[in-house]
């Protein structure tokens, strides 16, 4: 594509679509294994998978395949109707997660309001109408929905709705004393990210998540985990909570689970599953057959193609020479994050970083002002790991701004 043609591009965007987006100078136009190409033919090693989407990478042949084949049958039904894929979905995330229902919505922040909806519902059923607090962490992001806003901490997310949901309390994370001081009886649900993505990668620890666990189930409140991001194999682990050997009352998935098609999920209890019944929660799109024909797809590759475990081999090693640049680069404050969600954080802000790796052939992300965060496809090899830190280490050479 010409170069004038890219303008048009950039500029029919910028003249008709909503300006909420702060967009790199680039029009990508496909996709192959863990690279993605530009309409100027330039490639780019894809270290950000579409913020946790793309874990299967692009055009992988089974979901092309499924995909072809379920587009000349059906993409859409309606929910007054059954379809063959539902069910079976359901089932496998009701297996591994070891709770008992499932809504499926369209994105993670939708299942989030639903998250909000379901608890509020239980709260009400076990303790009445002044039955309706929530708690999150600080640096928390559950999306950009009013609900999802509310209980997202960063201010910049905030102020500008505001007022927001009543009723909301921020507690630090990893902060057991402020938890406890925070629940209380009129707390109807705490949301947790097992690992805050947006925020920049920092993981609940066990002893948290097992205060929380047990202050829910004293003050009847519903333990509710976020792992739209963490969650569906990027730690190595299917669901990243189960390591910690806790159970949620609710659980929320999304970005991989249909291969990039929007699908999101609510897993419930079968309690808090009781304290909602038919018309009080729906959706026009979740759960149609196509999305969900790819999601039994993508969960079927996880398992046949031994990802999980490919995961942990390959994050290891990513992990490892990323602490190298933490030990001969003064610039780098920390490494964090488990199987392939990682974070570099420094000690300037990310971003130029960030701009000068696409100019590279790298395509990272920025986030929490200092983080570089990396959410690569699960396909990537060593090989790919090692141009990742090959640029890294040539930029952060650099002081740039």
């Amino acid at each position: 594509m010409e170069a004038k043609q890219v303008d048009d591009v950039v500029s029919l965007e910028q003249q008709y679509v909503l300006g909420t987006y702060a967009r790199f100078n680039i029009v990508l136009e496909k996709g192959k294994g863990v690279f993605v190409q530009d309409t100027n033919g330039k490639k780019y090693l894809d270290m950000i998978a579409g913020i946790g989407v793309n874990a299967l990478g692009y055009a992988h042949p089974r979901i092309v395949k499924v995909v072809r084949d379920q587009v000349n049958k059906a993409v859409h039904f309606s929910n007054l109707y059954y379809n063959l894929y539902q069910g079976p979905l359901a089932k496998k995330l009701v297996e591994m997660s070891g709770l008992a229902r499932v809504f499926f919505s369209n994105t993670g922040t939708e299942a989030i309001d639903g998250a909000i909806k379901l608890a509020r519902a239980y709260g009400k059923k076990v303790g009445g109408e002044n039955k309706f607090k929530l708690i999150a962490a600080t640096n928390s992001f559950h999306g950009r929905t009013y609900g999802g806003m509310s209980l997202t901490a960063t201010a910049k997310y905030r102020d500008d709705f505001k007022p927001l949901l009543e009723g909301v309390t921020f507690v630090p994370l990893n902060d057991i004393e402020a938890l406890r001081n925070a629940i209380d009886d009129q707390t109807c649900g705490v949301f947790l990210e097992t690992i805050q993505g947006e925020g920049g990668i920092f993981e609940c620890s066990s002893e948290y998540l097992h205060a929380a666990r047990q202050w829910c189930t004293q003050h009847k409140a519903a333990l509710v985990l976020d792992e739209i991001q963490c969650g569906l194999g990027r730690t190595g682990e299917m669901l990243a909570y189960r390591t910690h050997g806790i159970q949620p009352d609710i659980l929320t998935l999304a970005k991989p689970i249909a291969g990039g098609f929007p699908l999101g999920a609510i897993v419930v209890s079968d309690e808090i599953a009781a304290a909602i019944s038919a018309g009080k929660h729906g959706t026009t799109f979740g759960g149609g057959p196509l999305a969900c024909r790819v999601a039994l797809e993508y969960l079927a590759i996880l398992e046949e193609e031994n990802l999980l475990e490919h995961v942990r081999k390959v994050g290891g090693y990513f992990h490892s020479e990323l602490n190298n640049l933490l030990t001969n680069f003064a610039i780098v404050k920390e490494v964090r994050g488990r199987g392939l969600m990682l974070a570099l954080d420094l000690d300037v802000p990310s971003k130029p970083y960030v701009n000068a790796a696409l100019e590279q052939g790298v395509l990272m992300n920025s986030t929490h002002e200092t983080t570089i965060r990396m959410l690569p496809p699960f396909l990537i090899e060593e090989k790919h790991v090692d141009k990742t830190i090959k640029t890294l280490k040539k930029l952060l050479k650099k002081k740039l701004e």
